[in-house]
């Protein structure tokens, strides 16, 4: 043991001997650690996004949006034949209730109505989301409040004036007061704050069509609430042909003003729901639901689709399988570099041995053995290896601090990813310094002694 520990001293003595070389050799290990810990840092946080995502958007979800489509005459001109147009009613309250009452895999259904309006309140003005939902709405989104209560049935029915509202809304227009039996101004109506929602964090790469919306800063209010206190687009009425001062009407692929000048080709939203979510029981049965909803819906309508249909779990599980693809691509570009870095170690021991023949010779002339020589310059090899590891730990761990703050993209160092870029920088050196060391072993040690 004491023998091997002499052996070790020398290869210390060595490599610190040529400082600059053996930090040369390093760099190759170095950066390629580094470049694996740093693309799976990457690659851990995109998944960890996938996974946040998935839970804002809720287990088993079905999003049906509507459709809408330029206004014109009700018979448009096909192929020089004339086509009369079906009527469709739209997305009604009657086909998510519809929904849940016929569709046995269904577990719960939340029908959203969704305009742009703005808040008032103390002389601070702000434009805001007012969402009319149902309590299964919070259940469906996983949204718990900080304080208050959801809707009652009585207030649902009754359509009464109240509201929950995000933290967002409460920091801004409650800052220090409890927000809870006050009244905040809507549009043009007040409506009293029943409940506060907790705060969630909502990643900028959520979307509409995934079904999420930023919770923080909306307003929810109870669905019939919106249809009776506000707009009910279900009804004809004359106001349904002018302009609205207050809102403009989300319609599931974007914002539609509605407006009563002449000769505009406009959007025009007839749709009574802007969102159906659907949540079913198990994932198995997303797919034979959304056949069952799109059969259903268009029979609804009179086989007018005027709606489609996401499955935002599956969206994302796709997302997630080319992002993993991606990540094992980056990975083993990353793992290159190790491999250049170990060729490199052995590139540098190889000169080493041939500048140091005479020592070899000397060595040996004094008792050293070949398995003493293969272990001297095995050892200088893997503490190149060892050093350039740590560093590359290191500068891996700052690499993706630095991606992070200058592109804001989420990034997660793993243990694993740590203990493998390190693993695998030694098993390089131990392997690429096996060569050298066996090389320099088989030197003749009389033609070592020569050696000048």
């Amino acid at each position: 043991m004491e023998r091997y520990i002499q052996i070790l001293n020398i290869a210390l003595e060595a490599v610190f001997a040529n400082k600059f070389r053996s930090m040369l050799t390093a760099l190759g290990i170095i950066f390629g650690v580094a470049a694996v810990i740093a693309m799976m840092a990457i690659g851990n946080g995109a998944q960890q996004e996938i996974l946040d995502q998935i839970k804002l958007v809720g287990v088993n979800n079905i999003v049906i949006l509507p459709v809408i489509e330029k206004s014109s005459s009700a018979n448009d001109e096909e192929g020089g034949k004339t086509k009369t147009k079906k009527y469709s009613p739209g997305l009604t309250l009657k086909d998510a209730e519809s929904i849940k009452a016929i569709i046995p895999t269904v577990d719960k259904v939340s029908p959203e109505v969704i305009y742009e309006t703005f808040i008032i309140k103390d002389g601070i003005r702000s434009s805001a989301t007012l969402t009319g939902v149902t309590p299964d709405f919070f259940n469906v989104f996983n949204l718990n409040l900080q304080k208050g209560h959801i809707f009652t049935d009585s207030q649902l029915e009754r359509g009464n004036a109240v509201c929950i509202i995000g933290p967002g809304i409460a920091s801004k227009f409650f800052p220090r007061e409890d927000p809870i039996g006050k009244f905040i101004k809507c549009g043009n109506l007040w409506l009293k704050v029943i409940g506060v929602l907790e705060n969630r964090n909502i990643g900028s790469t959520s979307t509409e069509d995934l079904g999420i919306s930023n919770s923080n800063v909306n307003i929810y209010a109870p669905l019939q609430t919106i249809f009776l206190r506000y707009k009910d687009r279900s009804v004809i009425t004359s106001s349904s042909f002018h302009s609205s001062e207050n809102f403009v009407f989300f319609g599931g692929g974007g914002f539609a003003s509605f407006s009563s000048g002449a000769g505009e080709d406009e959007s025009k939203n007839y749709h009574q729901i802007d969102k159906i979510i659907v949540q079913v029981h198990e994932t198995t049965q997303l797919n034979p639901t959304v056949k069952l909803l799109k059969e259903m819906l268009l029979r609804r309508h009179t086989d007018v689709e005027d709606f489609e249909i996401k499955v935002p779990e599956l969206l994302l599980k796709q997302e997630q399988r080319t992002k993993d693809i991606f990540n094992i691509v980056l990975g083993a570009i990353a793992s290159i570099s190790l491999i250049v870095g170990g060729i490199g170690i052995m590139n540098i021991m190889l000169a080493s041995v041939m500048e140091r023949i005479r020592e070899i010779g000397v060595r040996k002339a004094t008792g050293a053995t070949k398995r003493d020589i293969v272990f001297q310059f095995l050892s200088e090899a893997t503490m190149i290896s060892i050093t350039g590891g740590l560093l590359g730990i290191i500068l891996g761990i700052a690499i993706s601090r630095i991606i992070m703050q200058i592109t804001d993209i989420l990034t997660i160092v793993s243990p694993i990813s740590i203990v493998v870029s390190f693993g695998v920088s030694v098993a390089v050196g131990i392997l690429f310094g096996y060569m050298p060391a066996k090389r320099a072993a088989e030197q003749d040690p009389l033609e070592s002694l020569r050696h000048d």
